[in-house]
């Protein structure tokens, strides 16, 4: 009874707490143990409507999915994005950050807001607007092209060519969100570090190799981390733009996912892709806290 008692006199921080876990628990935790059991059944449309039809397979869904062709090209794809996007969008928004951080003109400020407004621009209108500059016939960018005399890119009809079409769009929309992370780790760098290395004669490119970029170590360890797992579930714009194709050439695992699940309604077999994909995104983490390199106090 003590222990019982102990915990009702400390109940306060549990009460407070409470909310945040229950939420938790009913709306990812409890969601995420249903589809890791109905990953190893062949659950369908007819099994969401009777239970009794359903049928436990143990390991046939995951077996199947690597012997799914579609499935095997939907990792490659998702692996094309993650290699060439991620480097993409860190080098980006870190080069736009410091752009930004040494301007002091308050043109600078107006700046900001353009570089972050694609990251909070709806998907669908952005899709409207790359879709008539993806054009092949009438687009901005092979108008352009064609006053250099190059032919008509297929840019979103040619499935590498759709790849880089699309990272250079996801590039474009993820750079605001990343920019704002390096420009408050920018700006909580104390002043002392530069003017100890003014003194010591140092010019702004070895300031920013020496001092800068040592120091934001921590903010680009995050934002790798975050674009990183971001881009594994790379979605909404092969879904918007190209709907998988051409020839299932820019389908993502989540798109394959969604297909099978809402689409086929195969959602045993979906639910097991999903948790490929999650071992996936466990795994690059692990790796990139196992290569993080170590605490340097400066």
């Amino acid at each position: 009874m003590k222990p019982l008692r102990n915990l009702y006199s400390n109940r306060h921080p549990y009460m407070f707490i409470a909310p945040a876990v229950i939420l938790l628990a009913v709306f990812s935790l409890i969601p995420i143990l249903v589809a890791f059991v109905i990953s190893f059944s062949d659950m369908n449309l007819k099994g969401l409507a009777d239970w009794s039809s359903i049928t436990f397979i143990g390991l046939e869904n995951y077996m199947d999915l690597f012997s799914d062709d579609t499935f095997i090209k939907s990792i490659y794809n998702t692996l094309f994005y993650v290699i060439i996007g991620v480097p993409l969008v860190i080098v980006s928004s870190l080069s736009i950050a410091l752009l930004l951080n040494y301007g002091t003109n308050k043109i600078f400020t107006v700046f900001r807001a353009v570089y972050y407004m694609p990251s909070i621009t709806n998907i669908i209108a952005v899709a409207v607007i790359w879709g008539y500059l993806y054009n092949t016939e009438y687009g901005l960018f092979n108008y352009l092209l064609s006053l250099l005399t190059v032919d008509n890119i297929p840019w979103l009809e040619e499935p590498t060519i759709a790849k880089l079409s699309l990272i250079l769009l996801a590039v474009w929309k993820g750079i605001g969100i990343n920019m704002i992370i390096f420009l408050a780790a920018l700006q909580g760098i104390p002043k002392s570090y530069y003017e100890a290395a003014e003194m010591d004669g140092a010019n702004r490119l070895q300031v920013l190799f020496n001092v800068t970029l040592p120091l934001l170590r921590y903010a680009t360890f995050f934002v790798t981390i975050t674009t990183l797992i971001g881009w594994m579930q790379f979605f909404e714009e092969p879904f918007v733009m190209t709907d998988g194709g051409p020839l299932d050439g820019t389908i993502s695992i989540a798109l394959f996912i969604y297909k099978e699940g809402f689409q086929f309604s195969e959602f045993g077999y979906a639910a097991a892709g999903s948790f490929i994909l999650f071992a996936m995104i466990i795994i690059v983490t692990l790796i990139q806290f196992k290569f993080r390199k170590s605490d340097t106090q400066y």
